[in-house]
């Protein structure tokens, strides 16, 4: 079977992208997951806005603490981006070469972007669980991936697989917003533009703010699952302190049992704690992975290209011989 060398571009494109703005935007994220899993206990809580953990961390001397589980992070952020982007633009063409159509309308995009996501979701969850998990972990106290992935069982690893499976539907909602606003802007560009000119692209700063856009509405509409999915992948804070509480095995947390939990002590605006945190890092980190994959495509699909011609000419030569 031929390599899709288009879908092979988008990938690693999309990959790279994630992997510069996951890391650029690391200790947000930290805060903003530490900050989510807290849940309010009689009108008491430990944070009462994203600074306060950040400032936790300052006054414990804690601040490197702040990057703990960022090996983890961006090596399932770039696995994830590869398989989304390669799955989702392979798809992609292949609706289009099947249906004969020339474009793909917001059904469509959307049903294709979720076959994508629950590809990426069933891939990734492994390491998603571990890094949620050393994220969580009290300053200092996070352990290695082989750790933290092996303290528990097998399902255990796929703790919040449900959860991540429904939530296909925030990257499929974002990529067809973003493709339907980016598409938009092309056509308009390619009017004004001259028919001998260089080939259109979005600029950074644009792509920048479509990005922005297209992941604030995906956060809204998904918020309230996003937060259960963060408490169940959760550290519990008392083992990591107690290794007796460690060892006595804790009811395995539900979606349904999370959603009691906060409805019982935080009421329905608890299913929105965090949500500005969440849409500062989620809406940064997007509109730079696609800002950078914009920018880096076409330099990736032209080493694409060289590599194959090169690999080619190789073995044009070693036939010869």
């Amino acid at each position: 079977m031929a390599v899709d060398l288009e879908s092979l571009s988008e990938a690693t494109s999309g990959a790279l992208g994630s992997l510069l703005s996951t890391t650029i935007l690391y200790p947000l994220d930290t805060c903003k997951t530490k900050y989510q899993v807290e849940v309010q206990d009689h009108g008491q809580q430990k944070y009462r806005n994203l600074s306060d953990v950040l400032w936790e961390a300052i006054s414990n001397r804690q601040v490197l603490s702040l990057y703990q589980g960022l090996g983890t992070k961006n090596l399932q952020s770039f696995i994830a981006q590869f398989v989304y982007f390669y799955g989702y633009s392979y798809f992609k063409r292949l609706y289009l070469e099947k249906s004969g159509f020339k474009s793909i309308g917001t059904k469509a995009n959307l049903i294709l972007a979720a076959a994508a996501g629950a590809c990426t979701a069933i891939v990734t969850q492994p390491l998603d669980t571990a890094s949620s998990r050393m994220q969580t972990s009290a300053y200092g106290k996070s352990k290695g991936l082989w750790k933290t992935l092996t303290e528990g069982t097998l399902s255990d690893a796929f703790d919040g697989l449900g959860i991540s499976l429904l939530l296909t539907s925030n990257p499929a909602i974002q990529f067809t917003v973003f493709d339907q606003l980016k598409q938009r802007l092309l056509k308009q560009k390619l009017k004004e533009a001259d028919h001998d000119s260089s080939p259109v692209v979005l600029s950074a700063f644009t792509a920048f703010l479509v990005g922005a856009i297209s992941k604030s509405v995906a956060t809204i509409l998904t918020y309230p699952a996003i937060r259960c999915k963060v408490m169940i992948q959760a550290s519990d804070p008392d083992e990591d302190d107690d290794k007796t509480k460690r060892a006595q095995r804790k009811p395995r947390k539900t979606v349904s049992s999370v959603f009691c939990n906060i409805w019982k002590k935080e009421g329905i605006p608890g299913f929105f704690k965090g949500i500005e945190a969440q849409i500062t890092k989620t809406v940064l980190s997007s509109a730079l992975l696609l800002m950078i994959k914009e920018k880096i495509s076409a330099t990736a699909w032209v080493l694409i290209l060289a590599i194959q011609r090169y690999l080619l000419l190789t073995r044009g030569k070693l036939k010869k011989a």
